[in-house]
């Protein structure tokens, strides 16, 4: 049996997770510990490491490691955003006196999570026809857009991130046009991406506009939080999250419901667009978030319609299996399945 060792790093919290597996078949895990740390309380991930293999309750000695960065990895490097720490995998295999040890970008790690995933972990929102060989498409809002994709190579996948999110965002009707002519003037920006639109800050993007416009009355409590966040960009982190606010009050808030719609077609229409450039036979999965605080407002809103409204190629997309996904730490799964696949690299094994 293996020991492989997860980690989902951020600019403000890293979670751990040590895992076993069978060599053989290192998609089945059974976590053995796992332990969330505030990140700004190191100096680096190495001292974080050892301290939380030290309080494991069995003997920790990991052969492999992969860790999930929220942020670019380029050549197995990557320099954290919110954080003065330069993590390198070949540094931190020495130093931890792991075999191999891998980084990688959080939402390619969501790639690979979604191979681990059981049916509980789904909300199904098209059965489709689906092709085990065709590829499979990520899209996730969240902080940003995340978008990507995994190809089959003889029983094996890989993943491919991307940054689609930062693809223009395309009005398809009237009050979408003057949303995006609203973040064009409101940013002194010369274009909008569409995950300014479909995001966590998408969400309150949506609500700035439709309360600029006077749609509707504001109520006192959402109103508290929206300019509490306005006015305290230099400590927003301690402050209530207003997307979150603004999605829990969609039911008894008019703007709060209407911008949750608004939300939720456009995010639809990003993710049809998506199906559209890959064709994803072998499923789409809608992960992030947001759409785990969402799920109900997604299920029973107009996301499968926006997804599918493709004019005459509508019906190409009738046959994707399109997922949500419930389960917050399918990064967490995804960065234990990679560092299996590591493994099996190393060993010889059919990996692409």
């Amino acid at each position: 049996m293996l020991q492989l060792l997860a980690g989902d790093i951020g600019g403000t919290k890293t979670i751990l997770r040590l895992v076993q597996a069978d060599g053989a078949k290192a998609d089945r895990q059974e976590v053995l510990y796992e332990q969330r740390f505030v990140s700004a309380d190191y100096t680096d991930l190495v001292p974080m490491v050892k301290e939380f293999l030290a309080a494991a309750p069995v003997s920790a000695q990991p052969q492999a490691a992969c860790f999930a960065i929220a942020g670019p990895v380029v050549g197995n490097r990557s320099q954290l955003t919110n954080l003065a720490w330069l993590l390198s995998g070949e540094r931190l295999a020495d130093e931890l006196t792991i075999q191999t040890v891998e980084l990688i970008n959080d939402f390619a790690a969501v790639g690979y999570g979604v191979l681990g995933l059981r049916s509980e972990d789904l909300v199904t929102l098209q059965t489709g026809s689906l092709n085990s060989q065709a590829p499979i498409a990520i899209i996730g809002a969240g902080t940003g857009l995340g978008q990507g994709f995994l190809i089959n190579c003889g029983g094996q996948y890989q993943v491919f991130p991307s940054e689609g999110g930062h693809v223009d965002f395309a009005p398809r009707s009237e009050l979408e046009f003057q949303l995006r002519h609203y973040l064009l003037d409101k940013h002194s920006i010369s274009r909008v991406s569409v995950e300014r639109v479909v995001s966590g800050q998408g969400i309150v993007s949506i609500y700035q506009f439709l309360r600029d416009r006077d749609f509707a009355a504001e109520s006192d409590d959402l109103a508290q939080v929206v300019r509490s966040w306005e006015q305290g960009a230099g400590k927003r982190s301690e402050l209530p999250d207003p997307a979150a606010a603004i999605s829990k009050a969609a039911t008894t808030d008019r703007i709060a419901g209407r911008a949750m719609e608004i939300f939720i077609d456009a995010y639809g229409a990003a993710a049809g667009n998506l199906a559209l450039k890959l064709l994803p036979y072998g499923g789409l999965y809608v992960a992030g978030g947001v759409t785990a605080k969402n799920m109900a407002l997604i299920r029973d809103g107009s996301f499968l319609s926006s997804f599918s409204h493709k004019g005459r190629v509508s019906p190409l997309l009738k046959d994707v299996p399109v997922h949500l996904v419930t389960n917050q730490s399918v990064g967490l799964i995804g960065a234990a399945l990679r560092a299996g696949q590591i493994l099996g690299m190393v060993w010889g094994r059919n990996v692409c």
